[in-house]
C-alpha cells in the first residue's frame, strides 16, 4: 500500500497521540520529527518507537528547516504554538509538503489566509486536526438534521472544558498571549464554534458577542474561561463556554421545533452515540477512532491527486469567528458581520 510519509514539526505531547494514529492507519508512516535540539527529537522517537514502531526509523532533526527540505517528507504535522505556525506553514508549502496544522490555526485571519494562499499557489494540500470531523457519527447526525428530525433548528449549544492544574496555569503556553493569544477560546472554543458551523452547514453567524469570564492570573490578556453567543440568519441562535478553570465536560445539543439532538462526548468520544429526542443512536461497532480516520483522510486525499478546497473553508469561517469573538468581548460589545 502506498504510504504518506510525514515529519513532526515539534516533539510536543500531543504528537504521540497522533504517532498511534499514523501507525494505525496503514496508509501514512512518520518518516522524520524536528525539533531545535538534535537530542529531544532523538529521545521523542526512541519513546514513540518503544510504545508503537514504525519498521523503518524515523529521522531525527535538530532543526526544522532541515526537516522542511527532506527529500524523505510528503507532509508535515504542525503541533507548534499558534503564534509560530505561519511561517513553518508557508516554508511547508514553498517546500512541497502537505500540511496538518493544529488549532486554532494562526493569530487572526489575515494569517491564515496567508498560510492557505501559500498552500493553494504550491499546490499542496491545508487540513486542520480537528479530529472529530473525520468521526463517521457525523454522517448519521447529518441525516438526522437532513430528515427534520427535530424540526426547524432554534438553537445550539455546546460546552468544553478541563480544570487546569497549578502548574498549568502557571507555565502551560495556553497562558501565554505571546504563543497562544486566544486562550482557552482557541484551545477549545474552535471546536464549540466548529461543530455550530458544520451544524449550520457553514452558514457565518450575522452578529457575535463574546465574553471573558475570567484570564490567567499571570497574563491577563488570555482568556481562561469564555462564553459567546452567536445569531444566525433564520432567528438560529447559539451559545457556547470554553474554560480552564471547570471540571472535564465536551457535549454538544441541537434543539428545534420539534425536538432535540445531544451529543455528550462531541470532541473527544467515548461509544460513539448520540441521543436523537430522548433515543440513544447507536454508531455502527467497530469503527475506526476518529484520529485514524484523519490521517487516511488526509493521505487519500493527497493521493487522489485532487485538492479537498473544504478543509481550508472550515478552518478560515472557525478562524473568523474566534477573532470575532474574541474583539468582541475586547470591546464588550456585539460585533455584526
Amino acid at each position: 500500500m502506498k504510504q504518506l510519509r510525514i515529519g513532526f514539526l515539534s516533539t510536543a505531547k500531543i504528537g504521540k497521540k497522533n504517532w498511534n494514529a499514523i501507525a494505525a492507519s496503514k496508509n501514512c508512516i512518520v518518516s522524520a520529527v524536528a525539533s531545535r535540539d538534535l537530542a529531544r527529537s532523538r529521545k521523542f522517537i526512541s519513546e514513540c518507537q518503544r510504545e508503537t514502531p514504525f519498521r523503518k526509523l524515523p529521522e531525527a532533526f535538530g532543526s526544522y528547516r532541515e526537516l522542511l527540505e527532506s527529500e524523505n517528507v510528503d507532509a508535515v504535522y504542525i503541533p507548534l504554538p499558534t503564534a509560530l505556525r505561519k511561517d513553518l506553514v508557508i516554508r511547508a508549502a514553498q517546500n512541497g509538503k502537505h500540511v496538518i496544522c493544529e488549532k486554532p490555526c494562526a493569530a487572526s485571519v489575515a494569517e491564515l489566509e496567508e498560510m492557505i494562499a501559500a498552500c493553494k499557489k504550491h499546490r499542496v494540500q491545508f487540513m486542520d486536526g480537528v479530529m472529530f470531523m473525520h468521526n463517521r457519527r457525523l454522517e448519521k447526525i447529518r441525516a438526522a438534521l437532513d430528515k427534520n428530525s427535530i424540526g426547524q433548528i432554534k438553537r445550539i449549544n455546546s460546552h468544553f472544558s478541563f480544570c487546569g492544574s497549578k502548574d498549568f496555569h502557571c507555565s502551560d503556553i495556553r497562558v501565554d498571549s505571546r504563543l497562544e493569544p486566544h486562550g482557552c477560546l482557541g484551545d477549545l472554543g474552535w471546536y464549540c464554534i466548529r461543530f455550530a458551523l458544520w451544524t449550520m452547514n457553514w452558514q457565518i453567524p450575522r452578529r457575535i458577542e463574546g465574553k471573558i469570564i475570567s484570564s490567567a492570573t499571570n497574563d491577563a490578556k488570555v482568556p481562561t474561561e469564555f462564553s459567546g453567543e452567536l445569531f444566525f440568519d433564520g432567528g438560529v441562535s447559539m451559545s457556547f463556554y470554553c474554560s480552564f478553570l471547570t471540571a472535564y465536560r465536551n457535549w454538544a445539543d441541537v434543539s428545534g421545533t420539534d425536538g432535540h439532538l445531544r451529543v455528550p462526548d462531541f470532541v473527544l468520544p467515548i461509544e460513539n452515540n448520540f441521543e436523537l429526542n430522548n433515543r440513544v443512536i447507536e454508531s455502527a461497532k467497530n469503527w475506526q477512532p476518529q484520529q485514524i480516520n484523519m490521517f487516511n483522510n488526509f493521505a487519500n486525499q493527497i493521493f487522489s491527486g485532487k485538492s479537498n478546497n473544504d478543509w481550508p473553508m472550515w478552518s478560515l469561517k472557525t478562524q473568523q469567528i474566534v477573532d470575532a469573538c474574541f474583539e468582541s468581548a475586547l470591546k464588550r460589545r456585539a460585533l455584526t458581520l
